[in-house]
């Protein structure tokens, strides 16, 4: 799962930031209306954290920039405006949720995480390949039945793959679309992780899922 926080307050965006990638979600942060708006065109997002008071372009407009573009997004206002008309003029411009500062790491969490299971379809939510299984939204994976541990980076590679099952994916693929950078044919990161996530995800279960395609990249499923 990929989330943008739409925060000028360096401080609370890290702090958000932080929170969430320690619960496995994948974070990108915009600094101003005008970045989140372009953000929001380039890249797909399960979830936007839109601030209000953003510079450059107000975050209503971001808001109605998002409605316009991509209107299935679900957007959580977290804000300090507390008035009620406030609230009612976000959720009236399409927010689904509104939340003011101060506020706990912890209802901010549990809010998203409402979010997302009101958004997406129940085969989005589980993702299954032979006896493994990632849920997306509460962020377990298990094979076999039995849970296994991943980092929040691992954790977003093993999802892209899966959500691509049967598909061969190259290096340049999964590095543009878990790291959010360009391919670079001198870096083997995606090779590291790829076996990080055979060790927790192969070893030791009979068969592996996780397959490589000479010359090309990876792949998941039954067979290669």
């Amino acid at each position: 799962m990929r989330i943008l926080i739409a925060e000028d307050d360096k401080p609370v965006a890290s702090f958000v930031q932080k929170g969430l990638e320690a619960e496995q979600y994948g974070v990108d942060i915009a600094q101003d209306g005008d970045e989140a708006q372009f953000m929001v065109g380039q890249f797909d997002y399960d979830v936007a954290v839109l601030d209000l008071t953003l510079p450059r372009v107000d975050g209503l407009e971001v808001l109605k920039h998002i409605r316009g573009t991509k209107p299935a997004l679900p957007v959580l206002i977290l804000t300090g405006r507390n008035r009620v008309e406030d609230r009612v003029k976000g959720l009236d411009l399409g927010a689904d949720d509104y939340l003011t500062k101060p506020f706990s790491f912890t209802e901010l969490s549990a809010r998203v995480r409402a979010l997302l299971r009101r958004a997406a379809l129940p085969a989005e939510v589980l993702l299954r390949v032979g006896d493994l299984e990632l849920n997306r939204v509460e962020r377990v994976v298990k094979r076999a039945g039995k849970d296994i541990e991943l980092t929040p980076k691992e954790f977003s590679l093993l999802e892209y793959l899966m959500r691509n099952t049967g598909r061969c994916l190259t290096r340049a693929m999964i590095i543009e679309h878990v790291w959010n950078l360009s391919f670079d044919t001198m870096t083997n990161v995606v090779d590291v992780y790829i076996n990080y996530l055979r060790k927790k995800v192969d070893h030791g279960f009979g068969r592996n899922l996780i397959h490589t395609i000479r010359g090309v990249g990876y792949q998941v499923g039954d067979e290669a």
